[in-house]
């Protein structure tokens, strides 16, 4: 086999796509879901250093980092892959060392990896994993068999206590380990919760317990490793979409595949049929469908000619394309959306931060009631020493945090997921968690209400005597030799042939003119035809008709008269009624805000189903509006296109950036990036929000329920060590699996 090299011609390796990581962590607590870097997304920070800490392995451990790391000036980024133990912080050279420093003091060893080089880690074999965990399942149940049948035997019993202690071995090693660390740094974590339970349990001759408890531990651990991976995954499919290698058109003409970091802007690249597109580029020869839908949820394919762009991860799907690069890979649309939602799986949700704040307690006070029943029970309720013991270690089991401390991560994370499927890139968990609060949302008009592309909607001939046929020819002629949007429009819309236009001249702020077949004509604006003092009370009508409904007017006329006229209007998008009336079932008042004439605002307003207009806005009116509904209403949003409604964005509680994909801008003015301009997603993201609530309280409320539950059971002396392992590794994992539910909330 072959070993695959940076630059290959085209004949001698397919495209490749980067295989997916393998995830085995031992532990999955909260932590879990953190992002890890790829080596082919480049990190903003000057330094990506990679360390593996091998008593890292769960939220707590994260958490200590997270506080060690605080107040160390530099560091812009912690990256947590606690499957592999390993820790990539991003930042600057200088805050490496007291960064490293910091990580000591609080009890933990790491150890610097070298930087990944694209290989793979190789999945454990079967008797590195599940293979230890059966074999310490069933050597458990064979000591619990010899205990339960040959209670008096001390011979048979030994050979109980050795098997009990190899399953222990096999399955929880590793946790016994950590467990011993965490409480020499007086840190009471789970693996120290668990290492107490198990010691304590043989030593007071609970020693077939002591098997169980840890190899149903580590059993159900490794189940949960595998539906976290699933959410963990649904955000890492994204470093997938993207080609690792790109056929590149050489200075001689000939064509050779490469890998896409080492394309230069301006390369052509040739993209075949059924390919995924490599690179941002702008199309320079061919034309295709492109499916969009990885990148923006678009359902339905877009066509693309020359001039239009295409985004690396989306796939060609009818001919040939050539495209000239226009951002490097780790630059691109697609390695952008990556760092976005990995920052927004490192950040903390509210209802997170509660829960880590709430664990951080709750774990000690559990501790400390344990010790108590111990030290206690024996005076109070005449119960022996020994089952008063028994009775706090199996208190210290149901106390576990990991189901509470996992509920929350789990559902921000395939809620993040969720929206990215459908091409809304939400930059945060506690803006997924308050979108379901907001009360209105500021709309932009042109490009979020509208399609923000003029479209040729009335033509009218004035002149009764002339062909209407030669009018459209006249105006084509004139139209076709503008770059003005007007003038564009109108060029499309007419299906006349051109004729040569001589003395073109473009007149600023008023329109075009040109000699055609000898005659001077004009393509003009209101205020010209005024200036050459061609209006008349009928013209003036029919204007003020075209202009009130919103529409802007371009008249044709000769050195004599007016002739024709053309009426242009930004047409409202189908999608953009709908959104709105789904806002207003969701109790959100709609409003527009706009740069445009108020009588326009108003006719496009009410059109699209919005009664709140304000029309002849600058950017500072704008915000001065977003200001007052916040008084009026509370929590309001605003969407617009990231860059004139940048002010906006930034003063709204949550602000939407609509068709930003390939926008900078956009990406980094906004909170919430919808990635084509498609209105409805909008109320998709209110509705995922709700929806995101509803499952963290409902795993909030399993977690703490079903440990109350064991508890009081504890105390009646109902519930033993291993039916409390089963009580915390089944809260663990339904929690999971009820979060897993939001990765197909959004349709």
């Amino acid at each position: 086999m072959s070993q695959r090299s940076d630059i290959l011609p085209c004949a001698d390796q397919p495209e490749q796509t980067p295989a997916s990581t393998f995830c085995c962590g031992e532990s999955t607590c909260a932590s879990a879901l953190s992002p890890v870097q790829d080596p082919s997304v480049a990190s903003s920070a000057p330094v990506g250093s990679r360390f593996r800490i091998a008593n890292m392995d769960c939220s707590s451990e994260e958490s200590e980092i997270r506080r060690a790391l605080d107040k160390v000036v530099g560091i812009h980024g912690l990256h947590f892959n606690l499957g592999e133990r390993v820790l990539t912080i991003s930042a600057d050279v200088v805050a490496i060392p007291p960064a490293l420093e910091a990580i000591k003091k609080a009890g933990f060893k790491p150890e610097p990896l070298p930087q990944e080089t694209g290989n793979h880690q190789v999945p454990a074999g079967f008797w590195s994993s599940w293979g230890k965990l059966i074999l310490a399942l069933g050597l458990a149940l064979i000591a619990e068999a010899i205990a339960f049948a040959f209670p008096t035997n001390q011979w048979i019993s030994a050979i109980g206590m050795v098997l009990a202690l190899g399953a222990i071995f096999l399955s929880g090693f590793g946790v016994y380990a950590k467990g011993l660390a965490a409480l020499r740094q007086a840190r009471l974590n789970i693996n120290a919760l668990m290492t107490v339970a198990v010691t304590g349990a043989f030593l007071i001759g609970q020693w077939p317990e002591a098997a169980m408890v840890m190899a149903l531990y580590a059993i159900a651990e490794a189940i949960e490793a595998r539906a976290v991976d699933r959410a963990r995954g649904a955000i890492k499919s994204l470093l997938a979409m993207s080609p690792e290698l790109a056929e590149v058109r050489q200075n001689d003409g000939t064509w050779i595949r490469m890998n896409v970091k080492l394309v230069s802007l301006d390369s052509v690249v040739r993209i075949a049929p059924g390919e995924r597109v490599p690179l941002d580029g702008t199309i320079t020869v061919g034309q295709s469908a492109v499916d969009q839908s990885p990148l923006t949820g678009e359902s339905l394919p877009v066509d693309k000619t020359p001039g239009d762009e295409v985004y690396a991860g989306t796939i060609n799907q009818a001919a040939a394309l050539e495209i000239r690069v226009t951002s490097l890979a780790s630059d691109s649309t697609l390695s952008r959306i990556i760092k976005a939602v990995e920052e927004a799986q490192a950040s903390r949700a509210p209802t997170q931060r509660f829960v880590d704040q709430f664990a951080a307690i709750y774990t000690p006070a559990v501790f400390a009631l344990a010790l108590l029943v111990a030290l206690l029970l024996p005076w109070v309720a005449g119960v022996t020493w020994l089952q008063a013991i028994y009775k706090g270690l199996v208190l210290l089991v149901i106390a576990c945090p990991c189901a509470l401390v996992i509920s929350t991560p789990v559902s921000v994370v395939s809620g993040l997921a969720a929206g990215a499927r459908r091409g809304i890139l939400i930059k945060g968990g506690v803006y997924l968690e308050e979108a379901r609060k907001i009360k209105a949302v500021a709309l932009d008009k042109t490009g979020t209400i509208t399609e923000g592309k003029p479209k040729l909607v009335a033509f009218e001939a004035i002149a009764l005597d002339e062909p209407r046929e030669r009018l459209e020819r006249l105006a084509k002629s004139l139209a076709s030799r503008s770059d003005h949007p007007v003038s564009k429009a109108i060029a499309q819309g007419l299906t006349e042939s051109t004729q040569e236009v001589l003395s073109f001249e473009a007149v600023a702020g008023r329109g075009v003119q040109g000699v055609i077949d000898g005659h001077p004509y004009i393509l003009a604006n209101h205020r010209w035809i005024e200036e050459r003092n061609q209006c008349s009370p009928e013209l003036e009508a029919r204007l003020a008709e075209h202009e009130g409904a919103g529409r802007t007017v371009t008249i044709l006329a000769n050195r004599d008269r007016v002739i024709a006229l053309f009426a242009v209007a930004d047409t409202i998008k189908t999608s953009s009624t709908q959104a709105i009336a789904q806002l207003k079932t969701l109790g959100v008042t709609p409003i527009m805000l706009t740069g445009d004439n108020a009588l326009t605002a108003k006719t496009v307003g009410h059109k699209a189903g919005i009664s709140e207009i304000r029309g002849n806005l600058l950017p500072e009116d704008k915000l001065k509006a977003i200001e007052e509904f916040q008084g009026q209403y509370g929590v309001t949003a605003m969407a617009g296109d990231g860059i004139n409604d940048a002010p906006a964005l930034a003063k709204s509680n949550i602000g939407f950036a609509m068709g930003a994909a390939g926008t900078h801008t956009a990406m980094e003015a906004a909170d919430i990036v919808v990635m084509n301009d498609d209105l409805r997603r909008l109320p998709e993201t209110i509705r995922l929000s709700k929806q995101t609530h509803v499952i963290l309280w409902q795993n909030i409320t399993l977690a703490l329920g079903i440990k109350a539950v064991f508890l009081l059971m504890a105390i009646f002396d109902d519930a033993s060590m291993w039916m409390a392992v089963f009580a915390d590794m089944g809260a663990s994992l339904l929690v999971v699996f009820n979060g897993l539910r939001l990765l197909k909330a959004v349709k």
